[in-house]
């Protein structure tokens, strides 16, 4: 692992032209307006553990399609009055895990709704999932999850699972025990680049925790690095050659950097210059097109587990400053 992207003070500069179709903002209206004929109907069963300090409730919700959505929602026990909460979205191939797994935000008096990403977690022992893709596209796709649909934008993968996101804030505001004006986002990698479009998409959130983030800046990913999941697209256009321009005319819908370029609330950025999977230079691209109040936390001798502990440390103190400047 070596420093393989542009130099730091590169980077910090680094604002490249975006890729974005002139119908962006209407497609994605289109997209919520369509979620929001289906109901809600969250359901929070408490979900029996011998915890003393914090209430877990298995949760599940309409998301796009009305299709269900599982996840996990703790609660601060005996917390006076509505709290904060962060809304939590997993890492690529991740499933909801387990609720000891997502203890740091009530051990800090924040809620924390945690949104099962549909179709993963089925080979993550580490972290199982229970949510399906009942929405899956019907073209040929390479294996993972970054090609399902990807010839036509109204299927692909990522509008079902960014609808979903926007659809748990709106479950978490709901919610009677959560202050709904101190509502964050947060996730890491695949999770980081969900965040960052609800963000846009949801601009009523507080904030947003962005960690090494994915599912950004996709020609140039795609250019400079062989890992996955990006590699998925490369596998896919080595035999549907004819298909790049289709490919990333859809794929602009959901690009980091335009949903960057739309977002006005404060955002905690990290960046990790030795990152293979998520390049820096990527991430760097989104920060710079982002509009709102922001940070990032430069991790340099790290790769694509970041800041890890350190960065959660980083998150706890700026959303304490932060929730209580305000």
């Amino acid at each position: 692992m070596a420093l393989f992207d542009l130099p730091l003070d590169q980077l910090r500069g680094y604002l490249p032209d975006r890729d974005e179709p002139a119908d962006f903002d209407d497609f994605w209206a289109r997209t919520l307006a369509e979620a929001a004929q289906h109901d809600l109907a969250a359901e929070f069963v408490p979900y029996d553990l011998p915890y003393s300090t914090v209430d877990v409730f298995d949760v599940s919700y309409a998301g796009w399609g009305g299709h269900r959505i599982n996840g996990w929602f703790l609660l601060p026990r005996d917390a006076r009055g509505p709290v904060p909460c962060v809304v939590h979205y997993i890492g690529y191939s991740g499933g909801r895990g387990f609720p000891h797994d997502h203890l740091l935000w009530p051990s800090a008096g924040y809620a924390v709704l945690v949104m099962e990403t549909r179709g993963h977690g089925g080979a993550n022992p580490g972290r199982p999932g229970a949510t399906g893709d009942p929405g899956a596209g019907a073209h040929p796709h390479a294996d993972g999850m970054m090609t399902r649909g990807i010839l036509d934008p109204d299927d692909y993968y990522y509008r079902r699972v960014f609808t979903d996101a926007a659809r748990a804030v709106d479950v978490a505001m709901a919610h009677p025990a959560v202050d709904e004006t101190r509502v964050v986002v947060s996730g890491g990698s695949q999770g980081g680049g969900i965040a960052q479009a609800t963000a846009a998409l949801r601009p009523e959130v507080k904030a947003a925790l962005i960690d090494v983030p994915f599912l950004t800046h996709f020609r140039r990913a795609v250019e400079i690095t062989d890992r996955d999941p990006y590699q998925e697209l490369v596998r896919f256009l080595a035999t549907r050659r004819e298909s790049a321009e289709q490919v990333f005319r859809t794929l602009a819908y959901f690009d980091g950097l335009n949903f960057a370029a739309r977002a006005r609330v404060p955002a905690l950025y990290s960046v990790a210059l030795m990152d293979l999977v998520c390049p820096p230079s990527t991430v760097f691209a989104a920060y710079n097109h982002w509009q709102g109040p922001k940070e990032i936390t430069v991790w340099p001798w790290n790769g694509h587990e970041g800041g890890s502990g350190f960065q959660i440390e980083e998150q706890l103190r700026y959303l304490r400053k932060l929730l209580a400047d305000s």
